[in-house]
């Protein structure tokens, strides 16, 4: 679902181009692999998060808090599908980008939309859960999930705004164009590899990580809360009222465990997915040693 972007706006064509190779020639072997992948990418992300469209449509509790953020967020990766990779793919397929100035700007803008949209609609949905477990009575209310979501779009579209002045139509040579970005020399790209790899990958994995400690340590108290309680049970007088508590913290606990473990597993492959990803894309531009394409 959520990490369906694996050969991002970020890679090899966003730096300027490698003087060391014929910049009108490319690896056709190298290329057919990327079309493979992202092809694939493209069928998995679209199939995977309409079906969980249908499921949450077709769930008797579709109308609650959990699956309506969850909705969105198969939203925002669905636009991830449609407007990186399938662009994405196309243009692997050509090589260069054939179409206006103005589609350039827009595609690469899309491109980023969809990341920062799936990233920060995952925050979303794991602040509420970790409000819902630490927090229950200050959780977010119900009206206010509209808002929260539209915030989160807003949020997304507005960081996404430098995407459309760093990227333009940029001739290549021999009259040949592509679709590039253009960095202030030494720092630019180093600047903009390391605030988008902050943006969406680094605080928010942090935000992610205090969350469901949090929550671990809640459930935890949980627990332990449920089996002193069970312990107390065989001495009070009072069985019905203790066996009232023991049945209201074990049901309490089962409900919202369990959507927690289905966040979380989100939450983990979101971590697998990015983690190489930009580890890669930091190397590259602050290790003068890195290697780069078209070296040797």
């Amino acid at each position: 679902m959520n990490n369906s972007w694996g050969n991002s706006s970020l890679e090899n064509r966003n730096q300027s181009v490698n003087i060391t190779r014929d910049p009108l020639k490319r690896n056709e072997e190298v290329a057919k692999v990327e079309v493979a992948v992202l092809a694939i990418i493209l069928i998995l992300a679209l199939v995977g998060n309409i079906c969980v469209l249908i499921a949450v449509h077709i769930n008797r509790h579709k109308h609650s808090r959990m699956y309506f953020f969850m909705k969105h967020l198969s939203i925002a990766d669905l636009v991830v599908a449609l407007f990186q990779v399938l662009p994405q793919l196309i243009w692997d397929i050509t090589f260069r980008f054939y179409a206006p100035d103005i589609m350039c700007r827009l595609v690469k803008y899309l491109q980023v939309v969809g990341m920062f949209a799936s990233t920060y609609m995952l925050l979303l949905m794991s602040l509420d859960r970790c409000l819902a477990i630490c927090q229950p009575l200050r959780s977010l209310h119900r009206r206010s999930d509209c808002v929260y979501v539209l915030l989160t779009w807003i949020i997304s579209f507005l960081l996404s705004i430098p995407q459309i002045v760093i990227f333009s139509l940029t001739s290549v040579g021999n009259g040949v164009y592509d679709c590039l970005a253009d960095f202030i020399k030494p720092w630019g790209l180093k600047a903009y590899i390391t605030w988008i790899t902050l943006s969406v990958y680094i605080i928010p994995v942090l935000i992610l990580s205090v969350c469901y400690g949090l929550i671990s340590f809640k459930i935890w108290q949980n627990i332990r809360l449920k089996t002193v309680c069970e312990s107390n049970l065989r001495l009070s007088s009072s069985k019905r009222a203790t066996l009232s508590r023991v049945s209201s913290v074990r049901l309490i606990s089962k409900a919202k465990i369990r959507t927690v473990k289905m966040t979380f597993i989100i939450v983990l492959a979101y971590i697998i997915c990015w983690t190489p990803f930009f580890y890669v894309q930091m190397w590259s531009v602050w290790d003068p040693e890195a290697p780069k394409e078209g070296k040797g």
